[in-house]
């Protein structure tokens, strides 16, 4: 199976503050070094709490961060992180929040406009039949064109995100929590869109969520990111129904249930740790009821567990 993206010990940190002489004070490490291969036409998935990483690791796919370490390739080849037309013309970024992602002062034909006359140097007679054809392909009638993105509701603001992310022809969709922002009966159309694309132009996906059951609907892999680090992958209809690693677990006994009552299976107040003190060993340890010592000074690296998983747990679940 051919090979859509390779991330290689990709990671980020920032700088907190400045000293009088313009040093960093102390540092963040948003991303640890991960590595994540995606095949052609695959979906993975990345679920993880808010402040994880999930969106910090997009950006730096999309060369909206610069990454601190590590390598991207699509289909083989590195990206130059200097020159973001590359990043243009290979991967592209659908937005959580649909509206605010349109510039207000352009009309939607001048949004369209853009990635075909800016990356790929489109003439203007086939730019506009370019545009034509992808409206048509996100069933959006050619008469939008002329309007302002605020004159659309968040369905159809989130066709003219997808509609302008095919525009450039990418063969990658960064979706950074794509339906979050929309009614349940609108997510199921645009879910079943983005469904018919993939399979319309051979499109890979990175579907980030913080809603577990969409994840899953749509995945073929899941990721699973806890204080910046992949904790667990694996297939989707294994990673919630067998989980690994006891923080999937902890997710998906978080998740909101039709039918179940809502119960807390942490004490209140659990959060995060501190990202300016990380803890030495496993980064879950104080939140996990399977911690040994081992876990408070060692930390765990992804391991494989059965035929397709991995974990980074020296006590993994269901094994």
């Amino acid at each position: 199976m051919t090979t859509a993206l390779r991330i290689t010990d990709l990671s980020k940190t920032f700088p907190v503050g400045r000293s009088l002489f313009g040093r960093p004070k102390a540092s963040v490490k948003a991303v640890h070094p991960l590595s994540l291969t995606v095949a052609q036409g695959e979906t993975l998935g990345i679920v993880g709490e808010s402040g994880c990483g999930k969106s910090t690791l997009a950006r730096m796919l999309v060369g909206l961060l610069e990454p601190t370490t590590g390598r991207i390739e699509i289909e083989g080849a590195a990206l130059d992180t200097a020159d973001p037309a590359v990043f243009g013309r290979r991967i592209q970024y659908v937005f959580q929040d649909p509206i605010s992602s349109l510039n207000p002062r352009k009309t939607i034909r001048q949004i369209m406009d853009a990635p075909l006359r800016h990356l790929h140097h489109m003439p203007a007679r086939d730019r506009e039949a370019r545009i034509l054809e992808i409206f048509d392909s996100v069933n959006l009638r050619a008469e939008f064109l002329s309007r302002y993105p605020h004159e659309f509701s968040g369905g159809q603001a989130q066709r003219i995100g997808i509609a302008r992310a095919l525009a450039a022809e990418a063969r990658i969709l960064i979706l950074d929590e794509p339906v979050s922002a929309l009614d349940v009966s609108v997510q199921a159309q645009v879910l079943n869109l983005l469904a018919d694309l993939r399979a319309q132009f051979g499109l890979t996906y990175l579907f980030i969520s913080h809603d577990l059951a969409v994840v899953e609907a749509v995945s073929d892999r899941i990721a699973v990111l806890y204080f910046g680090a992949v904790v667990e992958i694996g297939p989707a209809e294994e990673v919630f129904s067998a989980p690994k690693h006891p923080y999937t677990e902890l997710l998906a006994q978080s998740a909101p249930q039709v039918g179940r009552p809502l119960a807390a299976p942490e004490a209140k107040g659990t959060e995060l740790p501190d990202p300016l003190k990380p803890p030495p060993g496993c980064a879950f340890a104080n939140r996990c009821t399977r911690a040994s010592a081992r876990c408070r000074t060692e930390t765990p690296r992804l391991t494989p567990l059965g035929t397709a998983s991995q974990a980074a747990c020296f006590h993994p679940l269901n094994v």
